[in-house]
């Protein structure tokens, strides 16, 4: 007999209208630094700049809020990108040997950088057209010339091409091959000896037609394209990395792969000069790495900047990533933590002007972005508005905290800034401005939190398009480590020569591995805020806006309870500094509780209202008063065979025999209950099949539900606690509320208990000193064992209840404490309602028994209308481990939409989410970038800007039209034009069929939503990779 209900015809399209008004999903922004670049241009016109990488993504720069993402069709590294200056057009080279043009064009009153033509060139000439250009064979170097209009190709085989750039097609006849430069070169220079490929091609500022060609083998050549001729060659015999054309013309540097440079005059009146000038090596005179570039720019002042990259000692320092700067008797070794990509100076770039005048140099590394101010003495960095590496040190947790009050915004700005201050003399600001940004002004300000691998806490501006950095905390100064001893050594190696100076931020090597932060919570009404880590540490902080020196209370909780039988086989706990200890301006330490053992909490929560904070291990969970600096509760919820809980994740003593034996009593199990079950199943999915067949298309059925098995009791880890929450509700009777704690645990268990906190006076800013106990109240036991990854308790409205401070400052509307509360209880496979006091179940969403997934974040978040304002919904986002988002209205828990955001093979990307009380989320799609999203129709944060660009340029050629939105190898989406071959038409490769992408769609669900709801919570989910992450990865 068939098993399906059936349901009401058709959908409300009133509720599918007000579905499109509340809910869209869109990737609209990456935040940080791109993931491994490979190439970098600068436009002095327009001052943007623009960073390649090895994913073939194109990012453009400008002012803070200024930027265009694009992407190549292959996954290609980009070598060499170059600006047509002023135009807002980027010529880029891939590692494929082809050529793109990129353009910035206008659309919809925004700007939009798109891909306008490709070009690949001829791997052998044509058997039929003697007038097919010789083989170009691989393209070394690219150069604009003409106003950007022509560009010279230098090829491996040593032939120099010259490109129409406005169609991308070849200019024939005027390709300069090696044997024509050697009728130039005198008889005993040549010897036999080919000239080497293209290393560098430089353009005569003044004189547009003469070009500077340098060949690997040294020698270096002036080519006039007005009279196609030779003007002059320097017989150079040192293998050669790069040049540069002084700005009269009347100088160039070599620099070479013996770690040399050289000098070469123009002005000898000889069309041949067989020696430089001036030729040294500067960290000489033992052999050293090559110098791969170097500029030669002359200042006012008198005087002129040597910029080098490379030529450090090959023994002593031959590991190290340096930028020399050299002025008259000044040198300055930058020393780096990642290596060179390639740099640049913002300088004057006017022909008419006689001098140079550098103003800022910008460096490009591997993992971070230097600037620094060449006008100022000393030569100090410029902080960046954007583009902060996120990955300084490994992040290891994020939250958000949305609505920060102006006050305490101001607050922590102050701080950040006294942590770097500026040379008075300064007069440094950040040199790439260009473009504006369009988008309107952000009503409230976001702060993203990451917690790092060293210790530390980052404090981001996340309220726009640019994630500004504002804050760092670090934790490590309270712990006594080896860090003091290495930095001492470190000073001490500086002092000797070359004159090394540390610059940048990026350091990815922690001194101890147990400062790592677990979680974060901040109360951004009082300035409080919890930092745990990994060694069973949780400190609590308060803001101050001066330094200060004081003693850190210290106390201990031990979770085991003297429970028999474990024993800990981790790492130690971190001793703490005794004494008074100096604290900078910004977060200082008030009260440091150690869990014991130490091991790394897992979930934390702060109510600072209540003066309580809540932690969780793999042991159990505690309660800690702080204002009286008492432990208040400590409950172990280990299970007898918990024995991995006791190991701790640096451990490497693994219980190989236990392991074995509970993989083969799983594989045991499975194939018993498939035995039992594969004739039931086989049923069932003919029946299916048969209703399929049978029931018209627009009757909706009740979908087939999986069978999901209770998990053991006896499965490892099943103590850790994976949530812990704060709420003031009934859970004694139903005509008393008051504070309770609630804790989630991952083998299914909740602990609700009752709290007995002295009330605040009228008035009064803290409570009375009386001590807080602690009853428990309920305890529930999930009938399926899944982990507890959230709980929210709802008001009589199924509103969640407001942030500590917000009802009792008028800053949210109260709750309803007259009608009946519920509490929401998220497992990893399905969402329950419980009615309270008597935790009777009321609505639930069986997630993994019909979609066939695992939760892995949840969030209560607002969704108000895009057509208008006053009309908002509560909602449940929910992150699976497939990377779908879905979203549940509340209490009544129907779904809304899903959609596909995440790919599941990115278990870092799924297990790094954090989602907003209003409907946006950050997931790491690398390292070193959040990929930001939205849910919500009406927030959304997008680059909106625009250029100052003379769009009379385009005029000749007509606007091309957009093709779908592609992702990136990262999940990145990005606009991709439809491509142009070089004749112009379009390239067969994109023309539309099976393969074509299709745009994202949402899946509506046709059933109906309770009634509107307006209040938004975030719930605190483990941030941690688990077994079933692995799991879901693997199978």
């Amino acid at each position: 007999m068939m098993k399906f209900r059936f349901r009401r015809q058709g959908a409300d399209p009133q509720r599918e209208k007000l579905k499109q008004e509340l809910f869209a999903f869109s990737k609209t922004v990456e935040h940080g630094f791109p993931n491994q670049p490979s190439a970098l241009a600068f436009d002095p016109e327009l001052r943007i700049m623009a960073i390649g990488t090895r994913s073939g993504a194109v990012k453009i720069y400008g002012a803070p809020g200024v930027e265009f993402t694009g992407l190549h069709r292959d996954t290609a590294t980009v070598t060499q990108m170059h600006f047509l200056h002023g135009r807002g057009r980027l010529l880029t080279l891939l590692d494929d040997n082809s050529l793109h043009l990129w353009e910035i064009i206008h659309h919809n009153g925004c700007a939009h950088l798109e891909e306008a033509l490709s070009f690949q060139p001829p791997s052998r000439p044509s058997f039929d057209s003697a007038s097919t250009p010789a083989s170009l064979t691989r393209i070394t170097v690219v150069l604009l010339v003409a106003d950007g209009d022509t560009a010279v190709l230098g090829t491996e085989g040593g032939s120099v091409f010259f490109l129409d750039v406005t169609t991308l097609t070849l200019f024939e006849g005027q390709a300069l091959h090696p044997d024509e430069v050697l009728r130039s070169v005198p008889e005993d220079f040549r010897c036999g000896k080919a000239l080497g490929p293209v290393e560098s091609l430089q353009r005569h500022l003044q004189d547009p037609n003469k070009i500077l060609i340098g060949y690997s083998r040294g020698l270096l050549v002036i080519w006039n394209e007005a009279t196609r001729c030779v003007d002059h060659v320097f017989l150079g015999n040192q293998q050669l990395e790069s040049l540069c054309w002084g700005r009269g013309g009347g100088t160039i540097i070599s620099s070479h792969s013996d770690g040399s440079y050289a000098i070469w005059s123009t002005d000898t009146g000889s069309s041949s000069t067989p020696q430089p000038t001036l030729l040294t090596t500067p960290y000489g005179p033992f052999p050293c790495k090559a110098i791969n570039k170097i500029l030669w720019l002359n200042c006012e002042s008198g005087g002129h900047f040597i910029i080098f990259s490379g030529g450090m000692p090959r023994a002593s320092y031959g590991d190290r990533h340096c930028v020399s700067v050299m002025r008259a008797e000044t040198l300055v070794t930058l020393d780096f933590t990642s290596r060179v990509i390639d740099f640049f100076t913002v300088h004057n770039t006017r022909p008419e002007h006689e001098f140079d005048n550098p103003q800022a140099l910008a460096v490009l590394l591997e993992e971070e972005l230097v600037v620094l101010d060449l006008q100022t003495p000393g030569w100090p960095t410029v902080p960046a508005p954007y583009l902060a590496p996120l990955h300084s040190s490994a992040i290891t947790c994020s939250a958000h905290v949305a609505n920060v009050p102006s006050k305490l915004w101001a607050r922590i700005v102050s701080a950040g800034e006294q942590q770097s201050p500026q040379p008075a003399s300064s007069a440094s600001s950040w040199p790439i401005t260009g473009g504006r940004n369009l988008a309107v002004e952000p009503s409230q300000r976001g702060l993203l939190l990451t917690g790092h691998e060293d210790g530390t806490v980052r404090f981001w501006d996340a309220s726009g398009v640019a994630l500004r950095p504002l804050y760092k905390l670090s934790t490590a100064g309270l712990f006594q480590t080896d860090c003091e001893h290495a930095d001492s050594l470190t000073q001490a190696a500086e002092d000797d020569w070359p004159p090394f100076r540390k610059v940048g931020c990026f350091d990815p090597y922690s001194d101890d591995p147990r400062l790592g932060v677990q979680k974060v919570a901040l109360c951004k009404y009082t300035a409080q805020m919890v930092v745990a880590g990994t060694a069973g540490q949780v400190l609590v902080l308060e803001l101050s806006d001066v330094p200060t020196e004081q003693a850190v209370s210290v106390s201990s909780v031990d979770l085991l309870q003297d429970r028999e039988g474990f024993t800990w086989k981790g790492h130690e706990r971190l001793s703490p500094r005794t004494g008074p200890l100096p604290w900078p301006a910004g977060f200082q330490p008030q009260v440091l509780v150690q869990c014991l053992p130490p091991a790394a909490v897992t979930a934390v929560t702060l109510h600072a209202e209540w003066s309580l904070v809540a932690f969780g291990t793999s042991h159990g969970f505690g309660l800690f008063d702080y204002q009286r600096k008492s432990p208040v509760l400590a409950r172990c919820t280990l299970h007898p065979n918990d024995s991995l809980a006791m190991e701790g994740p640096l451990s490497r003593v693994k219980s190989l025999k236990k392991s074995l034996r509970q993989s083969f009593r799983r594989i045991r199990k499975s194939r018993v209950s498939g035995k039992k079950r594969a004739v039931t199943a086989s049923s069932k999915e003919a029946n299916a099949q048969l209703a399929e067949q049978a029931c018209p298309h627009d009757v909706e059925m009740t979908p087939v539900q999986r069978r999901i098995e209770p998990r053991s009791a006896d499965d490892s880890l099943s103590g850790v606690v994976r949530c812990l929450y704060f709420a003031d509700t009934f859970l004694r009777d139903a005509a008393h509320h008051g504070p309770t704690m609630w804790a989630g645990t991952n083998s299914g268990s909740v602990f609700a208990y009752a709290l007995e906190v002295p009330a605040v006076t009228a008035g009064g800013e803290k409570r009375p000193e009386q001590a807080v106990e602690a009853v428990l109240g309920k305890e529930v036991q999930l009938m399926h064992r899944a982990p507890v990854v959230a709980i929210a308790v709802l008001d009589g409205r199924g509103r969640p209840l407001p942030e500590p401070y917000e009802a009792s400052r008028d800053l949210a509307q109260a709750p309803d404490m007259q009608g009946g509360h519920a509490v929401l209880i998220a497992s990893e496979e399905q969402f329950k309602v419980f009615t309270l006091p008597k935790v009777s179940a009321k609505t639930k969403f069986k997630l993994t028994a019909h979609e066939g997934c695992r939760v892995r974040k949840v969030a209560l978040a607002t969704f108000t209308s895009v057509a208008c304002e006053d009309y908002a919904e509560t909602c449940l986002a929910c992150l699976t481990n497939l990377g779908d988002v879905h979203v549940f209205s509340v209490p009544g828990l129907r779904p809304q939409v899903h959609y596909s955001c995440i790919r599941k093979e990115d278990i870092s990307g799924i297990a790094s989410c954090v989602f907003t009380r209003h409907g946006q989320g950050f997931y790491l799609i690398s390292p070193s970038e959040f990929e930001r999203f939205s849910l919500s129709a009406r927030n959304v944060t997008e680059p909106l800007c625009d250029l100052n660009i003379s769009w009379s340029h385009y005029a000749r050629r007509p606007r091309l039209q957009e093709s779908p939105k592609l992702s990136q190898a990262n999940g990145t989406p990005s606009i991709i034009l439809d491509p142009r071959s070089s004749d112009g038409q379009p390239d067969p490769a994109y023309s539309k069929g099976a393969d074509t992408p299709e745009l994202p769609e949402a899946t509506l669900s046709p059933m109906s939503i309770d009634s509107a709801t307006s209040g938004d919570t975030t719930l605190d989910t483990t941030g941690d990779l688990t077994v079933e992450d692995v799991k879901d990865f693997l199978g």
